[in-house]
């Protein structure tokens, strides 16, 4: 059955959400630490530690609101919800804009997290209006927007930092709530009012997917190392800008542009690379050469000493990529076909756990050990915990995959039917 009319337009919509939402993440991460020094007054040491509580809310609200609207959406309609969300996004990026103090961009955080859940009922909706047929293609189109988004947001923030810390809120504002908007207009109801459910809370427990996954111990073993490799991993979002405005004193623009290459190397390596290395290498030694590739960057980062250095290190990335397809393939063989949805369930709670705990973690060392307090100066403390974690994931995983059981189902999903996450 061809997707309808209706049905593309719809999947034009959410793939413009999901594009807006990530731009507008994108857009600020090069400007909140001029804007935090702004309101605070404080060095850029001092104002990554607050910059790390601002992402620890942000996850936080995200982890516990995206089953709450997941739910919320089955009983109420996927429309309303979206829309809902988008016009929540807007309100955050405004109330951020013009925050006079840090109160304030908490408070803008915290609806962000919020509204930031709205994936959940989007992806929900993309399921109501796709044939069977097509709901893989249209999947893999939301996917592209999210890397597309990681790539044009930084590069357009750091641009528009020129005009002033305030200016990429404004404009992420704009984008958010003139897709509420369009989305007034032009976004259908997908969930018939037969098919609705009522709102149970016990549906709406963010840890109780990862919870049943007890059931299988070869998975655990694998996880927890997908989890240190996850965990390391926020150094990137959270330390960034700080770490190089500190120790290259690079502009608002050069962080973006930064940034943006990061997004086209993890574009290239998991939109291409990855079909051709893991088939090669095998999904074992591609996991691990992913890991190990990691934590080189990381350490590279850690030790740079100008900024050429760090785009050196970034390369490195093309093979980091291998990791979560890699072991999202090795993981899905360990569980019966009809546990699939339990496994991406219990994945998406490891990555929202370790956005919660990753931030305050790596700001917290960046921001002592560059700061006077500190007994050693280090600003790259951050990224040689994130190498030390990375490595500790790669033996981890190297112990738990020699354990791993045979496949529990053969009809267990084969690799090629799981998306690799963004990173």
């Amino acid at each position: 059955m061809p997707t309808t009319p209706v049905g593309r337009s719809a999947v034009i919509f959410i793939f413009m959400t999901v594009l807006v939402d990530t731009i507008g993440l994108g857009m600020i991460l090069p400007v909140v630490p001029e804007l935090i020094r702004e309101l605070t007054g404080e060095g850029l040491s001092r104002a990554s530690i607050y910059g790390g509580w601002l992402w620890f809310a942000y996850a936080v609200m995200q982890f516990f609101c995206a089953p709450v609207l997941g739910n919320l959406s089955d009983r109420f309609g996927r429309r309303p919800v979206i829309l809902f969300s988008l016009f929540a996004l807007g309100l955050d990026y405004l109330i951020m804009g013009v925050a006079p103090t840090l109160v304030w961009l908490f408070a803008g955080r915290t609806i962000a997290g919020m509204a930031g859940a709205s994936y959940t009922p989007a992806y929900a909706y993309l399921a109501d209006v796709s044939p069977p047929d097509r709901r893989a293609q249209n999947f893999g189109l939301v996917g592209a927007a999210f890397g597309t988004g990681f790539i044009l947001g930084p590069a357009i923030g750091g641009l528009l930092g020129a005009l002033g810390p305030r200016a990429p809120f404004f404009v992420a504002a704009a984008l958010a709530l003139l897709n509420f908007t369009f989305g007034c207009f032009v976004l259908p109801e997908s969930l018939a009012p037969e098919a609705r459910r009522p709102f149970d809370a016990k549906r709406a427990n963010p840890l109780g997917t990862l919870l049943q996954i007890r059931k299988y111990p070869s998975v655990i073993r694998l996880m927890t190392a997908l989890f240190l490799w996850q965990l390391g991993h926020q150094v990137l979002p959270s330390t960034w800008a700080y770490y190089t405005m500190l120790r290259f004193h690079w502009s608002e623009a050069a962080v973006g542009g930064s940034l943006a290459f990061v997004g086209i190397i993890m574009a290239v390596s998991t939109g291409g690379l990855t079909r051709v290395l893991v088939p090669r290498l095998g999904e074992r030694r591609a996991a691990l050469a992913g890991f190990l590739s990691g934590a080189f960057a990381y350490l590279g980062y850690a030790l740079a000493t100008q900024g050429w250095m760090m785009y050196v290190s970034m390369l490195t990335w093309l093979f980091a990529g291998l990791v979560h397809p890699s072991m999202i393939a090795i993981m899905s063989r360990q569980i019966p076909a009809n546990a699939q949805g339990e496994l991406q369930g219990g994945i998406a709670s490891l990555f929202s756990i370790s956005s919660i705990a990753g931030p305050p973690l790596m700001t917290q060392l960046f921001g002592y050990f560059s700061s006077g307090q500190a007994p050693v100066y280090f600003p790259g403390a951050a990224f040689l915990c994130a190498a030390l974690l990375a490595a500790g994931g790669a033996f981890l995983f190297l112990r738990a995959s020699r354990r791993a059981a045979e496949p529990a189902s053969a009809t267990a999903a084969p690799a090629s039917a799981l998306e690799a996450p963004s990173p």
